[in-house]
């Protein structure tokens, strides 16, 4: 196919596709699916090699956000019942952190519920990052707190935070449409705080939310130009007390193609699976490996994922290896650009530098990258499938499936609970 041959070509040479052949990208048939993804996934080696990077959550804070996004089951109103708790304490997320780390996580991301961290709850988060570091050496820790303030990016560096995570979630045009308490141009101003501060910028997306093929490609491009070093892609999980609850249109093939166009466009990029995977890829799992060389270890923040070991198993099955500590994610010209994590001017210094910290990539989920909850979180591990709310038909609809409910499980274990978490 002449148009995969071409994206293979630019992807190698990190040149950005037309708008046209990212649309075509998501417009192929089930018929071609093989072909994309071969073609996707050798951009995706050139780059990564068969390294996945693995990622661990700790919500620090649950429920009672006074945001209102419609596909978050911490949101303002929401009727979900998942697990509130106010702030961790730092030993307590550091016990938490370890548990990741232990079942071969890289990355920590520190997710908080809520519009935005106040000046005290940056210093609560400072200390957490702090006693994560002390007690586990070499962890790559990114914070995902919402609409950062003047300032707190700076803070949250000057404590060790290798990263930020604030999603862009969707596209400008569609925004107000899932969100109105905080505006899309709110969330690209954190974006750009993070990566003047010198974090390494994490920023994705969510799928299934009734967006159209063109929100899908505008919102990438959009990420393109802000240039994250991680971009995690999340697939809605229509959570019951949510106003997306009932929403089910993404198919296994869909988020493939989607994982495809996001390679495409973002070459040389850490790419995560976040939220919503388990739900939507389902036994299409691996496939999406050679497509993302990131995804997230064990559970997401307010619902349940795939078992730790079942993630490592299909890991070594489809013949990839878990990203060790010592290796750098980044290729070189992105980890040393700028003397960072990024090719952004200013960058902190994370990439493959050493005693740098070893930021490589980005967390979210990216790390955060899945964040379901959190108002301004930004990554919303329950994002994904479902949609409805963007005010356009959802791209595929004519294969929809019945709602697969029973793949949907409140997190009961772990952070915030006595039980042991699942790593």
């Amino acid at each position: 196919m002449d148009l995969l041959n071409t994206l293979v070509d630019k992807g190698l040479r990190r040149e950005v596709p037309s708008r046209e052949e990212a649309l075509a990208v998501l417009a192929t048939s089930d018929d071609d699916l093989l072909d994309v993804v071969a073609a996707a996934g050798k951009v995706r080696r050139h780059w990564f090699g068969r390294r996945v990077k693995l990622n661990y959550l700790v919500n620090l804070k649950s429920g009672l956000c006074p945001e209102d996004c419609s596909y978050c089951s911490q949101r303002l109103g929401s009727q979900a019942g998942i697990l509130k708790y106010t702030w961790l304490k730092p030993d307590e997320a550091s016990k938490a952190a370890a548990a990741g780390l232990a079942g071969g996580a890289k990355r920590v991301c520190l997710v908080a519920s809520g519009r935005g961290p106040t000046d005290r709850d940056v210093d609560r988060v400072s200390d957490t990052i702090k006693t994560i570091k002390e007690q586990n050496e070499g962890v790559e820790v990114c914070a995902c707190l919402g609409l950062l303030s003047d300032g707190q990016a700076e803070r949250l560096r000057e404590a060790g935070a290798d990263a930020y995570n604030h999603n862009l979630n969707t596209s400008e045009s569609t925004y107000a449409d899932i969100t109105t308490t905080h505006t899309y141009a709110d969330r690209v101003d954190t974006v750009h705080k993070a990566h003047a501060a010198g974090l390494s910028a994490c920023s994705g997306l969510i799928a299934g939310m009734g967006e159209s093929d063109e929100d899908l490609v505008d919102v990438v491009f959009a990420l393109r130009e802000l240039d994250p070093d991680s971009v995690p892609v999340n697939f809605l999980i229509p959570f019951e007390g949510t106003p997306l609850a009932k929403e089910w249109h993404l198919t296994p093939q869909r988020c493939l193609r989607i994982l495809a166009m996001v390679r495409f466009v973002c070459p040389d990029v850490e790419v995560r699976i976040a939220g919503g995977r388990e739900v939507h890829l389902r036994t299409m799992q691996p496939l999406a490996l050679h497509l993302a060389n990131s995804v997230f270890l064990g559970d997401y923040l307010t619902s349940e994922g795939q078992a730790g070991r079942a993630d490592l198993e299909m890991i070594a099955d489809a013949g990839f290896e878990v990203e060790g500590t010592d290796q750098v994610t980044l290729p070189e010209h992105r980890a040393t650009a700028q003397g960072g994590c990024g090719s952004h001017e200013g960058a902190g210094g994370c990439g493959s530098h050493e005693g740098a910290g070893g930021c490589g990539s980005h967390e979210g989920a990216g790390g955060c990258g899945s964040h379901e909850g959190a108002g301004g979180c930004g990554s919303h591990e329950g994002a994904g499938a479902g949609g409805g709310v963007c005010g356009s038909t959802p791209a595929e609809t004519t294969t929809a499936q019945a709602p697969r409910t029973d793949l949907v499980a409140v997190r009961r274990r772990g952070t915030g609970t006595d039980l042991a978490p699942n790593a």
